[in-house]
C-alpha cells in the first residue's frame, strides 16, 4: 500500500486552473507516472549508466541533465517516448554525463522560467554521431509525454517541502548530437506559452534564444517574448504556424545580469564557487579549486581538462580534499 504521504503528494492539483492532474515531490516519487512509460521516476540516490531513470532537474549550469537514449546509437526523433535522464551532479539515480560531453553550459533564471543552452558532443551519451536531434515535452502526440513518465524538477525557485525542488510541469527540451537547449517554466497562466512544445522542426536558437557560446554561467535574466508570438505596431500579436511558407527570425536572447562564471567544474561531484563582484556590479565571476590529479587542456573552446578514465582526483574545495574517481572536469 502506497503511504499517506505519497498520495497526498500526487493528489495535489495546481492552482492554475485544474492545468494539471498531480504535482510530483521529488523526495517520494512512484515507480511510474504513466502509461506505457519504459523506465522509472523512483530512482533512489545511486548513479549508473544502466539508469532507466526518467527525472530531469535543471538547477544552474553545474547542475542539470538533458534526455538521452537508454541504448547506444539513438536517433533522438525515433526514441523520444523511452529517453532516459543524464545529469551532471549524482544522488538523483541517474545516469552521469561522461567525462568530456559538455563544451558550454549557460543557466539563466527569469521571473517566468529557467532554461540552460550550450553544446556538446552528446554521441557520449549515445546519440548517433550526426543527429539533428529532436523536441522532448510533456505533451506528445499520443497525449503522453516525451518520454512517456518524463518528470522535471527545479530548485530555482522554491525548494520545496524535501529541499530538492519542485515539480515543473511545462517543460520543452530540444537535443541533438551537438547542441541542446532545455528550458522548464513556472506554474503561471503564460507557462504553456514560454514553454511552447508545437515548434518542433525550428531548433533550439529560435526556441530557446540564449547563449550557445563558450563557457559555462549562472545569470539571471529577463524573460523572452514567448516563442512564435510577435507583437505588432497596432498592438495586436501575431502567431506564426509551423509548416507556413516563411519562418519568421527568432527573438533576441533576453539581456542577463548578476552572472557567475564557473572556472572549473566535476561532473559527478556537487559543484563549489567562490563568487567575486566584477567592477562593473552586473555580473560576477565564480573561482574553484584547481585540480591536484593529472590531466591536460585539449583543444575544445571551453577547453575541456580531460581525466583518465578510472584514475581519481583530488580537488581542493575550501580546504578540503573530495576524491572522485573518473570524473569529468570542465574548466574555462
Amino acid at each position: 500500500m502506497r503511504s499517506l504521504a505519497f498520495l497526498a503528494s500526487a493528489a495535489l492539483v495546481s492552482s492554475v486552473a485544474g492545468q494539471y492532474t498531480a504535482t510530483y515531490d521529488p523526495a517520494n516519487l512512484p515507480d511510474k507516472t504513466e502509461a506505457d512509460q519504459s523506465g522509472t521516476n523512483n530512482c533512489g540516490t545511486s548513479n549508473s549508466q544502466d539508469s532507466m531513470c526518467q527525472n530531469v532537474y535543471v538547477n544552474s549550469a553545474s547542475d542539470f541533465c538533458v534526455w538521452g537514449p537508454p541504448k547506444p546509437n539513438g536517433v533522438i526523433g525515433e526514441i523520444e517516448q523511452i529517453v532516459v535522464s543524464y545529469c551532471t551532479a549524482p544522488g538523483r539515480g541517474t545516469r552521469l554525463m561522461p567525462e568530456g560531453t559538455l563544451k558550454s553550459a549557460h543557466f539563466v533564471k527569469t521571473p517566468d522560467y529557467v532554461q540552460v543552452t550550450g553544446v556538446g558532443d552528446f554521441t557520449k551519451i549515445g546519440i548517433k554521431r550526426g543527429d539533428e536531434g529532436g523536441e522532448l515535452d510533456p505533451h506528445g502526440a499520443d497525449r503522453l509525454g516525451n518520454p512517456h513518465g518524463g518528470l522535471v524538477f527545479s530548485n530555482a525557485f522554491s525548494p520545496g517541502p524535501s529541499g530538492l525542488g519542485v515539480q515543473m510541469h511545462e517543460w520543452t527540451n530540444f537535443q541533438s548530437a551537438t547542441e541542446y537547449c532545455i528550458r522548464a517554466c513556472k506554474d503561471g497562466p503564460d507557462a504553456k506559452k514560454r514553454c511552447q512544445h508545437i515548434y518542433d522542426l525550428t531548433g533550439c536558437g529560435w526556441n530557446i534564444p540564449g547563449d550557445y557560446g563558450d563557457g559555462f554561467t549562472n545569470c539571471e535574466g529577463d524573460s523572452t517574448i514567448p516563442m512564435g508570438l510577435y507583437p505588432q505596431p497596432d498592438g495586436s500579436t501575431s502567431t506564426f504556424r509551423q509548416g507556413q511558407p516563411n519562418t519568421p527570425p527568432p527573438h533576441p536572447a533576453a539581456s542577463t545580469s548578476m552572472c557567475t562564471t564557473l572556472k572549473s567544474f566535476a561532473v559527478g561531484t556537487p559543484a563549489s564557487a567562490t563568487v567575486t563582484p566584477t567592477s562593473s556590479g552586473r555580473s560576477a565571476q565564480a573561482t574553484s579549486a584547481s585540480p591536484t590529479g593529472t590531466g591536460a587542456p585539449n583543444s575544445n573552446s571551453a577547453s575541456n581538462l580531460e581525466v583518465a578514465r578510472g584514475v581519481s582526483i583530488a580537488i581542493a574545495i575550501g580546504g578540503v580534499l573530495s576524491v572522485m574517481a573518473g570524473a569529468g572536469l570542465y574548466v574555462l
